[in-house]
């Protein structure tokens, strides 16, 4: 089935999809975007990614090309028209195509922004086996941009930093700036110590995740405790669980670190039960307030 994606207003097939050489999300990374998953077909925080994408436009006054109704719309559209079950939608925003390449920002009054979107199906995503298994991680100096609060099209080093932990023979990889962690190449880091989770605390050296948000509330209703703060690595490779969240893994358990494997007896580099708790109640709730 060819996939019909969204591009400037119209729905079309992904091989006719196109977008000036000119735009400046192409040229400049001048562009924002967000990923909001679907599950049974159902689009899980769709507020919350609409309300941080306004903050992300508003931080580069970038022009907003539609109102979040009528993304909605549109999501729900490239829902049905993919047949879409399982999987993410990835949206983009980009300050538009001037015509020509500048460092100086276009008149938005006279160059449009450019908006694409596209479905990405992952059957079962909710069923990940690795979840049931968990995830090792390598640590990296943190080498991006000073404002990881803005989610940008800036995924340069994320990339490369997931690329040194496939070379390390691990899955993923976490940043660490002045001796603490930040976040993952594309996720927020967490450690359960002393019965207590401890993540990062905002700020404009990371993301503000959606399922970070949501992950924290469900901790709340769990009645755990959570402690906002840094932590380093050897913390983590010392704590008795670990894990991550983004809005395509969930919460994903990390089970080991720079070799070192968490926990201790029959847990030893396996999925703690604060994250297994904290995955299936999250899938819980997201599933009931899906839109």
């Amino acid at each position: 089935m060819t996939r019909t994606v969204f591009v400037n207003g119209a729905y079309t097939p992904e091989a006719d999809a196109k977008v000036s050489v000119f735009d400046r999300g192409f040229l400049m990374a001048d562009a924002v975007y967000e990923v909001t998953s679907v599950l049974d077909g159902k689009l899980i925080d769709f507020d919350g990614h609409m309300t941080r994408l306004a903050r992300s436009l508003a931080e580069l006054d970038m022009a907003a090309p539609m109102t979040a109704d009528e993304i909605l719309v549109m999501h729900r559209e490239l829902v049905a028209r993919n047949g879409l079950v399982d999987g993410m939608i990835y949206l983009q925003i980009t300050r538009g195509a001037p015509g020509d390449r500048d460092f100086v920002f276009p008149d938005p009054a006279e160059v449009p922004s450019t908006i694409v979107a596209f479905t990405q199906s992952k059957p079962g995503m909710a069923q990940s086996p690795q979840a049931d298994i968990g995830i090792s991680v390598i640590s990296i100096e943190d080498q991006r941009w000073a404002r990881r609060d803005i989610k940008t099209v800036q995924l340069l080093y994320p990339s490369m930093g997931k690329m040194m932990a496939r070379k390390a023979g691990a899955d993923d990889a976490w940043m660490v700036q002045d001796g603490f962690v930040t976040e993952g190449t594309s996720n927020n880091a967490y450690i359960v110590a002393n019965g207590r989770i401890i993540t990062r605390q905002l700020g404009h050296d990371i993301l503000a995740g959606i399922t970070r948000k949501a992950v924290l509330r469900v901790a709340e209703m769990c009645q755990l405790i959570v402690e906002e703060r840094a932590f380093d690595i050897a913390e983590a490779q010392s704590a008795d669980e670990a894990f991550m969240t983004s809005a395509s893994a969930f919460v994903m358990p990390v089970v080991q670190i720079d070799g070192v494997k968490l926990g201790d007896g029959a847990q030893l580099g396996k999925p703690g039960p604060v994250a297994t708790q904290l995955r299936r109640v999250y899938l819980e709730e997201m599933r009931k307030q899906a839109v």
